[in-house]
């Protein structure tokens, strides 16, 4: 699953942006990686690695949750399942 977030332009300001991925590794664990910055300067990340999917997709749910509280707006989902779309 991708979501990739951003805010409006402030003025002169470049929009921010959030990006949510979460993905399976080969030994069946989940990976969820974020990356959040303003656009054309550089990010911060983070991973964080769950052994199971409900758990994985929990933390997917709750920090696209929290961005959107913050007001970052939905540019583009990739891989959702209509189950946890939200």
């Amino acid at each position: 699953m991708r979501l990739f977030m951003q805010t409006k332009a402030a003025g002169a300001d470049a929009p921010r942006y959030y990006q949510i991925v979460l993905e399976q590794d080969l030994l069946g664990g989940w990976t969820l990686f974020r990356e959040w910055g303003q656009q054309g300067s550089r990010a911060s990340s983070k991973r964080e690695i769950y052994l199971e999917r409900d758990a994985a997709i929990s933390a997917f749910e709750h920090a696209r949750d929290a961005q959107l509280k913050r007001g970052f707006h939905v540019m583009f989902s990739q891989g959702f399942d209509g189950r946890h779309a939200g």
